[in-house]
């Protein structure tokens, strides 16, 4: 398989034949899975830190809950929340920071902070600024796909080929970074799975992992105990979600998914690791 380089602020990764856990921290009292868990920056930094000796390649830090329904967060409320959190795992550990926002201000506050990566929701289209402070920071920046806003996205979804739509979408966002000046290795796509998608939605984009590497860069996904997951297993039980969760993680890296954004990291790293083990090692 050719190189697949992921550039992330000065570091730069090779996901051709390895795959990336991102572990999931909510800074949030109203998140969908462990809303209010990790609301204090005391008990965000010690999950950070349980994650990181996990085996999570990546934390990414969140201000500012996207469940559907959810409300929106002020600039300064979400800054307040993340920043604390992100100062001091920089300060206790190596692993990748990345910040979960669409504000151009809270994405530069916390890159000051430590952060290399943004990961926008939007994809580039909340604020204007979002492009050109990638560009001008050297971050690596996640393009998701997401159909209305976390109101209206569940409302009712629809598309003609969602996989085409959604590589559509990345091409035009990809020419956008570029115009922006943002280096082509640093871009990575997330078909946004459960944001402005049905069960059926969810699915085809899964199963069709493989068409979404526009000019060959990185395909994140996260599946991590998303609802959709009780109508794929027929048992409502979360831990029923982190099962399968982990097995989409297995499947969908031999299939050409390449980042892994969960909320239950050990049992996705091993996931990834016993899936390797059955590549040819020569």
């Amino acid at each position: 398989m050719a190189e697949r380089l992921w550039k992330m602020g000065d570091q730069t990764v090779d996901l051709a034949h390895h795959g990336l856990i991102m572990g999931v921290l909510n800074v949030t009292p109203d998140s969908f899975s462990d809303g209010g868990e990790f609301f204090s920056a005391d008990a965000a930094v010690q999950h950070g830190m349980e994650m990181a000796g996990a085996g999570a390649d990546i934390i990414d830090v969140g201000g500012e809950s996207t469940r559907p329904n959810a409300e929106p967060v002020s600039q300064d409320d979400e800054l307040q929340r993340i920043l604390p959190v992100i100062e001091r795992l920089r300060e206790r550990t190596e692993v990748v920071i990345s910040i979960d926002t669409s504000k151009a201000d809270v994405a530069d506050a916390a890159i000051n902070s430590g952060a290399t990566i943004v990961n926008d929701v939007t994809g580039g289209r909340g604020d204007e600024r979002m492009l050109q402070l990638a560009a001008q920071r050297g971050v690596g920046f996640i393009v998701m796909h997401m159909q209305g806003s976390p109101q209206t996205m569940q409302i009712d979804p629809r598309y003609d080929d969602v996989s085409g739509e959604v590589v559509d979408f990345f091409r035009q966002q990809y020419a956008c970074a570029i115009d922006c000046g943002v280096d082509p290795m640093a871009i990575a796509f997330d078909p946004g799975i459960g944001f402005g998608k049905t069960v059926k939605h969810n699915l085809e984009l899964l199963r069709n992992v493989d068409r979404l590497h526009v000019h060959n860069r990185p395909v994140v996904v996260g599946v991590s105990r998303k609802a959709f997951l009780t109508k794929v297993t027929g048992n409502t039980g979360m831990q029923s979600r982190v099962a399968a969760t982990a097995a989409l993680t297995a499947l969908l890296w031999t299939r050409g998914a390449n980042v892994f954004r969960v909320h239950d990291v050990e049992e996705n790293a091993a996931a990834l690791r016993a899936a390797a083990s059955l590549l040819p090692t020569g």
